[in-house]
């Protein structure tokens, strides 16, 4: 927005400022049981800030929605992966 200062975003969460979730339903990444992921991993796929955001919710053990492209049971087998 053209005359709006902000100020910049620093620290462990500045990327988010990037994430284009932020921009999209969040309703899309937090799906009923049994709902469909397909259009918030679409918007994943295309985000810049992709692995910061995987990497938060591996770090935060993030149980519930869609991070970085991955839903919950994606995220527990890539955790049993990495031991």
């Amino acid at each position: 927005m053209p005359g709006v200062v902000t100020e910049p975003v620093e620290g462990d969460l500045a990327w988010q400022v990037d994430a284009l979730c932020a921009q999209t339903d969040p309703e899309a990444f937090f799906p009923e049981k049994g709902g469909s992921t397909r259009e918030a991993k679409k918007v994943c796929a295309a985000c810049d800030v992709r692995r910061q955001c995987l990497d938060y919710a591996m770090a935060n053990d993030e149980r519930f929605g869609i991070w970085g492209g991955l839903s919950e049971r994606e995220r527990r087998r890539l955790r049993r992966e990495r031991g």
